[in-house]
């Protein structure tokens, strides 16, 4: 399926009752469990990797520990001390951007631009922020150096997760994505506009619209049926 294969249908129901997405890699299975709004995890080769992790989007007393925990930006939707402490044992790995390190004492910091390996999964921060939409003239709901996206490597496959951010010129110079998350909450990140024309320069596999709020993403759908080599899925990411 456009290089991709898909073992399980999307439907499927990870732990939790969750909706889960199953996908061959090289080196084995990886399973893409969401949650709501920016908050999912991955299993692969027996460990868990939880991305903003939030109490408000799930049980995450029931959900299983994490290995290491990525954290894209300081905004409570996003860091959520109670959701990291129900998932974390003591060699969890705690990883943020300069901002979440500031605030939340234990997490590594990863600067726009670093690349680093935890527990043998290979992570890069992509820079995250706003060009448009701004809290007050000149003021921008994500300013640029405060949050990270992350791209990490399971095998022969590459997964992004933008984190809260607009089409910025990094994320369009990307290359070889396998599966992408790119938001669409407004007013604080992208328009499905925005979405598309970002998809359309750095050709994601696939697509999954996440953090999406009230923005109908049946309409990034619509914007990007022409463009064979994106595939684009929706799940239950408001």
């Amino acid at each position: 399926m456009r290089g991709l294969a898909l073992i399980l249908s999307g439907t499927a129901l990870g732990q939790g009752g969750l909706p889960t997405d199953v996908f061959e890699t090289a080196s084995g299975e990886l399973r893409i469990t969401f949650v709501g709004h920016g908050s999912l995890f991955f299993t692969f080769q027996g460990k868990v990797i939880h991305v903003d992790p939030v109490s408000q989007y799930g049980d995450y007393t029931a959900m299983p520990k994490a290995d290491l925990i990525l954290i894209t930006h300081e905004h409570r939707d996003h860091l959520d001390e109670k959701a990291i402490g129900s998932i974390s044992k003591k060699e969890t790995v705690i990883v943020g951007s300069s901002a979440v390190a500031e605030v939340f004492r234990g997490a590594i910091s990863m600067a726009n631009g670093d690349g680093k390996e935890f527990l043998g999964l290979k992570v890069e921060a992509v820079p995250a922020y706003n060009l448009v939409h701004m809290r007050s003239p000149g003021v921008p709901y994500h300013p640029k150096g405060r949050g990270n996206g992350y791209v990490m490597t399971f095998g022969d496959k590459r997964v992004y997760v933008a984190g809260d951010t607009e089409n910025i010129p990094q994320m369009k110079a990307l290359r070889d994505i396998d599966i992408a998350f790119l938001p669409m909450n407004l007013p604080y990140t992208m328009t499905p506009e925005m979405v598309a024309d970002a998809a359309r320069a750095f050709r994601p596999k696939i697509l999954y619209p996440y953090h999406y709020g009230d923005t109908d993403p049946q309409r990034l759908v619509e914007l990007l049926k022409d463009v064979q080599e994106i595939e684009v899925r929706v799940r239950p990411m408001r």
